[in-house]
């Protein structure tokens, strides 16, 4: 069993010389949104353990910004805050995919 119900990484990493990466897409601000929402909502207690972390780079790069949920390993592309929170509600909340982020 995990020690984390769900066990989220946010792609925070800013490559060099201008290549594409997440954080060309705010991802570290996303992330600290996240973790935050998290929190109020109540998802990252002793009851319901989720937790929010930065990774370096997971080379995935050319989808867009990416986060990767475990232990299912699903793995979400976003464009605002709104496609986040639904990822928060559905996903992190009540175990439903979103296969409209999914990549």
């Amino acid at each position: 069993m995990s020690y984390y119900d769900k066990h989220v990484f946010f792609c925070t990493n800013q490559r060099e010389g201008g290549e594409a990466c997440c954080n060309d897409f705010r991802a570290q601000e996303m992330r600290d949104y996240v973790k935050k929402k998290v929190k109020q909502l109540g998802l990252s207690t002793e009851s319901n353990r989720i937790r929010i972390n930065s990774a370096g780079c997971m080379d995935r790069c050319e989808q867009g910004p990416v986060l990767v949920v475990y232990p299912e390993g699903i793995w979400y592309t976003w464009v605002d805050q709104s496609d986040l929170d639904e990822i928060i509600e559905e996903h992190l909340k009540h175990g439903r995919i979103v296969d409209r982020l999914k990549i």
